[in-house]
C-alpha cells in the first residue's frame, strides 16, 4: 500500500469525524443571553452587563439615569 492510499483514508476517517459535529455557531446562545433592554431605544445587552456600561448608554445616548431607561434592571 502506498503513501497515496493512506493518505486518502485519513481524509476520509477525518472526515467522518467532522461530519459528527454540529454547527459551533454561537449566534443563539448570545441571542438568548441579551435579556437586559433599553425602555428608551430598545436596544439589548447581554445579561453580563454591569451598571456602569448601562449607566454610561443611559447619559450619553438618552441624557437619563439608569433607573429611567432599565427599571427591570438589579445589581
Amino acid at each position: 500500500m502506498g503513501n497515496g492510499a493512506k493518505a486518502a483514508q485519513k481524509r476520509e476517517r477525518n472526515a467522518a469525524k467532522s461530519s459528527d459535529k454540529g454547527p459551533t455557531s454561537r449566534n443563539k446562545v448570545n441571542e438568548a443571553a441579551k435579556n437586559i433592554v433599553c425602555q428608551t431605544c430598545r436596544q439589548t445587552f447581554l445579561l453580563t452587563t454591569r451598571a456602569p456600561a448601562l449607566e454610561e448608554h443611559a447619559q450619553n445616548k438618552h441624557s437619563k439615569t439608569l433607573a429611567e431607561c432599565f427599571p427591570n434592571f438589579t445589581k
